[in-house]
């Protein structure tokens, strides 16, 4: 069955890689749909979308455009337009992969649409800018950045192998069958966070998830794994929360390096999803440092170095109390199915008994304002055991599975 990959280009800038990237998909067996988001200058290629059926697809017409050509304005009409198209062309069966082309703005424009499609359909930029901090393009989706080494002007010997790797791997992607899937029959796929501080106990849980019946998706909750987690809930492919590890609220409050963002904890809340909650190494920051070097704000904090350049401060009890009541906020509009659990000798490795963190008064003032803020409607339970105990585990994990099952017998 022939696939087709999308190519997204500016072709009054990039039409000769464009039209190469054609006859690379063309000559490996597939199609190519190449689709213009240029304005500025004339088209230098043939487009199978066009500029102008782009521009009307994003409420607006060229000539409106051109009358005024500047990227600045024109940029959001083209992504819209080009977003709005190849949605309804995946939708269709008539795309399987996408594959953008450009420089700087043009990789602004081109990933711009690429976080607008689902998880899973195959993204691929080519990209002056792919070798430095790539997150502003990325975002939270499964975009896949390619470094184009040298500057994209027209197709040469050595750019020609680059773009031939790029289509060939947009082509092969595009062969593999099926979207992500949500569910396992009547089971939804389970999310938890996690850090290297949780690991033996997600890890655990993890296995008593799949002894129960239920698939586990684990992120790595150091801002962009928080937030992709709750993207995936809203998309549907998520619809049961391990949320395990809270750093990503410690760091918010405090600007260390896992901050999740001001959405973070209030998605699974806000659409019924069924969640049991954990603290998990929220008593702690994780900031980047030169190495091994402990920032002066930080001196009289006990403090331990995750890895050389990564800095942990244990957060003291006025601190603690500002991050607990960071998360009872966001929690307060979580109406049913969560239950938080107090894990009472450590809420990580660090902290627990003999750990280099430990510090009962922090804690006795962390889950004292947990218990005394935390919304009527969120179950509070509390253990007896640090965060990484079997017993805690298994406990958090009966929880979950509780709730996932009196949900599917009301259902």
């Amino acid at each position: 069955m022939s696939r087709t990959v999308v190519v997204l280009a500016t072709l009054d800038t990039k039409a000769e890689e464009a039209e190469f990237l054609r006859s690379r998909i063309e000559a490996l067996g597939g199609t190519a749909t190449v689709m213009d988001l240029g304005v500025v200058g004339a088209p230098g290629a043939r487009a199978d979308v066009s500029r102008e059926e782009v521009a009307a697809a994003g409420g607006a017409k060229l000539a409106e455009l051109l009358a005024t050509p500047t990227r600045e304005a024109a940029g959001p009409v083209m992504v819209a337009g080009a977003t709005r198209l190849l949605l309804e062309l995946i939708a269709a069966g008539r795309a399987h992969a996408v594959l953008g082309v450009g420089g700087t703005q043009g990789t602004s424009s081109c990933t711009a649409v690429m976080r607008a499609l689902p998880y899973g359909f195959p993204k691929l930029m080519v990209s002056t800018v792919a070798s430095g901090d790539t997150s502003p393009f990325v975002g939270v989706k499964d975009i896949t950045m390619m470094f184009s080494v040298s500057d994209l002007l027209g197709v040469n010997p050595f750019t020609a192998r680059i773009l031939a790797n790029a289509a060939a791997a947009a082509y092969g992607m595009s062969l593999v069958e099926g979207a992500v899937a949500g569910r396992r029959g009547d089971r939804p796929l389970i999310a938890m966070t996690n850090l290297g501080v949780l690991t033996d106990g997600a890890t655990l849980a993890r296995e008593l998830f799949r002894e129960a019946g239920y698939d586990v998706v684990v992120f790595h909750a150091v801002g962009s794994g928080g937030r992709a987690m709750e993207q995936l809930m809203k998309e549907g492919v998520i619809g049961a929360v391990f949320d395990y590890a809270l750093g990503e609220i410690a760091d918010d409050v405090f600007g260390g390096l896992r901050a999740g963002g001001p959405e973070r904890l209030t998605v699974a809340g806000g659409l019924g999803l069924p969640q049991v909650i954990c603290p998990g190494g929220a008593e702690h920051l994780g900031i980047f440092v030169e190495p091994n070097v402990v920032p002066e704000k930080y001196r009289d904090h006990r403090h331990v170095f995750h890895s050389p350049v990564i800095f942990v401060p244990r957060l003291g009890p006025e601190e603690l109390v500002r991050v607990a009541e960071d998360i009872c906020r966001r929690l307060r509009h979580t109406k049913e199915r969560a239950v938080f659990m107090l894990p009472l000798r450590g809420v990580g490795r660090y902290s627990v008994p003999g750990g280099p963190l430990h510090d009962p008064e922090s804690d006795s003032a962390f889950f004292g304002a947990l218990r005394a803020g935390l919304p009527s409607s969120v179950e509070v339970v509390e253990v007896d055991a640090h965060a990484e105990d079997p017993a805690f585990v298994r406990e958090a994990v009966r929880r979950l599975v509780g709730l996932m099952e009196a949900g599917a017998a009301m259902a």
